[in-house]
């Protein structure tokens, strides 16, 4: 995948509530010791699954112990996540902000491993061949050994799948906030790019460095959910969506109907990157490590 975007994120975090998919390492076995922060992510991630197995044992389900192999990032991909410009324009100039991209080149940009990945999990497999009252008495039970594990592993009190893809969701965003919006250099440079955009003629609600950062992506996925519920109506009922993982109805449309949306996209996400060329440089790296500190934090994975 060539780059993680938020529409992608939401699947995730959507697959993680339907399925109960893992957040954890490449194998069932604990990871050994180490005092690298790498390996103590890993092995904190081994323990909540393992933590999570242990209680769906006791609840008389199977539950296999997953945690999706690390993914090795080709050099484009470091690129993107530093920061580089060039690597961010060759994107852009094909992807745009990573919308309506999936609709148009989805292998390119990764929905499918991102449903291979899925489906690689044990425990997907397992739950399928549940009748429908077995299913449902699994997840409750699921929902309630994330809790458990929660609390042996994390140390915080969750009830849910949803509830803790809600904490991370919340935690990363708390960090991102805390740690970037308040930076005088990415104030600054937020600034300069606010008033770029608006000489282009985009509109700039807010010039905070986290709401500048999404503001694109924001944009075109209200588009490509306003396309979805004209097509199908509001999302039927199902998992409850917190504040900060947002219900979204994806629409259904060919490479030849996305076209003209990924197009006006593209355009946006250039003159985008042309105006925060200079903050993007300094954004990016950051809101990595940041984000990456907080999967390790909360044992989570996608």
């Amino acid at each position: 995948m060539l780059k993680r975007s938020r529409l992608a994120l939401a699947m995730s975090f959507s697959a993680a509530v339907l399925c109960g998919c893992g957040g954890a390492a490449d194998s069932a076995q604990p990871a050994a010791q180490s005092s690298s922060p790498a390996a103590a992510a890993k092995d904190k991630r081994h323990q909540f699954e393992a933590a999570k197995a242990d209680c769906m044992k006791q609840k008389g389900f199977t539950y296999v112990p997953y945690v999706k192999p690390e993914k090795q990032e080709t050099e484009q991909e470091r690129k993107l996540v530093s920061g580089d410009y060039q690597a961010m324009r060759e994107y852009r100039e094909k992807f745009g902000f990573g919308i309506f991209s999936q609709h148009v080149y989805p292998k390119e940009i990764g929905i499918e491993s991102l449903q291979e990945g899925i489906q690689a999990d044990p425990n997907v497999k397992l739950s399928r061949r549940l009748s429908r009252a077995q299913y449902e008495a699994y997840n409750t039970a699921k929902d309630a050994c994330i809790g458990v594990a929660g609390k042996q592993v994390l140390g915080v009190s969750i009830k849910s799948n949803i509830e803790y893809i809600g904490l991370f969701a919340k935690a990363f965003k708390r960090a991102k906030a805390a740690e970037l919006d308040g930076d005088p250099k990415l104030v600054e440079l937020s600034g300069s790019m606010a008033t770029c955009l608006k000489g282009k003629g985009y509109t700039v609600s807010d010039t905070k460095p986290t709401a500048l950062a999404r503001r694109g992506e924001d944009l075109f996925m209200d588009q490509l959910g306003a396309l979805g519920r004209e097509q199908m109506g509001d999302p039927p009922g199902g998992p409850k969506m917190t504040k900060d993982t947002r219900e979204f109805q994806m629409p259904e449309l060919t490479p030849q109907q996305g076209k003209p949306y990924l197009v006006k996209e593209v355009k946006a996400a250039l003159d985008d990157l042309e105006c925060g060329k200079d903050f993007y440089a300094v954004y990016v790296p950051r809101e990595t490590a940041v984000k990456q500190k907080i999967n390790d934090q909360y044992a989570f994975s996608f």
